[in-house]
């Protein structure tokens, strides 16, 4: 069983700074769609990570879009609040992040981290490594207006 199964997904305007985790990144290049594969699983995912410390949550955000995509260049800014429920998460506890949308303009010739690679394609992956969260940030920024 892995930890998100049964996982509820909500999304918000806003919470206190405090409750913000994790930053999540939809991002796209050219119209293309981002997505980073782990060195240690076979699916794909969008870039984002935990908020380290003391970290802004954007900090975090340019942080981990940096890591796992190798971006150097790019528009980014806030979509909403989400957070993810599970029993193998968190004791069940609802955990919050900050969801982001970025356009890549330019990518470091390497990648630097964990991830293995990226893939720019023009259509959302199919084999998610979590695929009750990953869609459902996509069909948010979808409703919220943000990407098409």
């Amino acid at each position: 069983m892995a930890w998100y199964d049964g996982a509820v997904v909500r999304f918000y305007d806003q919470v206190d700074d405090a409750l913000l985790r994790f930053a999540v990144i939809i991002a796209k290049t050219e119209g293309k769609w981002v997505f980073c594969k782990h060195r240690e699983r076979e699916t794909y995912e969008l870039p984002g990570g935990h908020r380290e410390t003391g970290e802004d949550i954007l900090a975090a955000a340019r942080r981990e879009l940096y890591e796992e995509t190798g971006a150097l260049t790019y528009r980014i800014e806030p979509i909403c609040v989400y957070s993810v429920s599970a029993p193998g998460n968190f004791g069940g506890e609802e955990g919050f992040g900050m969801l982001y949308y970025a356009d890549i303009t330019e990518f470091e010739p390497e990648l630097h981290s964990e991830i293995e690679k990226i893939l720019i394609t023009d259509e959302p992956v199919e084999n998610w490594s979590y695929p009750p969260i990953h869609p459902r940030m996509i069909e948010e920024a979808r409703r919220r207006g943000i990407i098409f």
